[in-house]
């Protein structure tokens, strides 16, 4: 950003982003570098929509094979983001959601002495019901 000499670059500021702690920093920068592929981040989608899939829909959704798919689905687990359920010879995944609320609620609560959940950026407004 270039800024006038004379100014502070502060004053510039919308909204202060918050501060977070380094381990709630990891998990964010994990959670995002996992959902930037076009191909996992469409399996969470479709496993919130759907509540539950097993592989085979999945890979019937995403049009790929099964090691594909489970190579993704796998990354996931490893993070946190889906849990699997067995049932016989399926597989059955579904979004942890408490992980995405527990991430959520440390960003808020990093705001500390905020008026409102809200940080508001450019384009959108991030709130929080407690």
């Amino acid at each position: 950003m270039i800024a006038n000499v004379m100014e502070p670059v502060e004053s510039k500021r919308r909204g202060a982003i918050p501060e977070l702690s380094d381990q709630l920093e990891k998990d964010l920068v994990q959670v995002f570098k996992l959902l930037s592929d076009e191909t996992r981040l469409r399996v969470l989608m479709y496993l919130a929509r759907e509540g539950e899939l097993h592989v085979t829909a999945l890979c019937d959704k995403l049009g790929q094979s099964q090691p594909a798919v489970s190579h993704h689905l796998a990354l996931l687990r490893v993070a946190g983001l889906i849990e699997a359920r067995r049932d016989g010879k399926h597989n059955f995944y579904s979004v942890r959601a408490k992980h995405f609320q527990r991430l959520l609620t440390e960003i808020f609560a990093s705001i500390g002495d905020s008026e409102s959940d809200e940080i508001r950026f450019e384009d959108f407004v991030l709130s929080h019901n407690s």
